[in-house]
């Protein structure tokens, strides 16, 4: 029978919580945050099928059985609903798979924040906070 050290034996074991760790550290902080992100292209009405709003436009990425894409549809409606130069349209992802891989949508919700011209001046991946909205779009002029 072969002896085998505890160190010896612990230490895969310690590598993986550790990388388990650092990668759950990473997901938590960057889900929900809004990202300002670099010109990639126009956005265009026919792309999302809403006309786009005269300040800005929320577009939502969602999937059916996704739950914080319902908290986030209700919180972008509740906060959109006062502000007649914001719209918000929710896109399914499943049915608009094109779409989703030309806009490099990579989890659902994920919600793009749109200037007037249909540039992409953010991003929110995962359930943004109200302040966080409100102030992404407070910042779109």
């Amino acid at each position: 029978m072969v002896q085998t050290t505890p160190v010896k034996s612990l230490l895969p074991i310690a590598i993986v919580l550790v990388l388990a760790t650092g990668y759950g550290l990473w997901y938590q902080r960057s889900r929900g945050k809004v990202v300002v992100k670099s010109d990639k292209g126009l956005i265009t009405e026919s792309m999302i099928g809403v006309a786009l709003g005269s300040r800005a436009t929320l577009a939502q990425f969602s999937s059916a059985f996704c739950s914080p894409c319902r908290a986030t549809r209700m919180l972008l409606e509740d906060v959109t609903d006062s502000m007649s130069d914001v719209v918000y349209v929710e896109i399914d992802a499943e049915a608009n798979l094109e779409l989703v891989r030309q806009l490099d949508i990579r989890s659902t919700p994920t919600t793009l924040f749109l200037d007037r011209n249909g540039h992409e001046v953010g991003r929110a991946m995962g359930a943004p906070k109200r302040d966080q909205v409100l102030s992404a779009i407070s910042a779109i002029r």
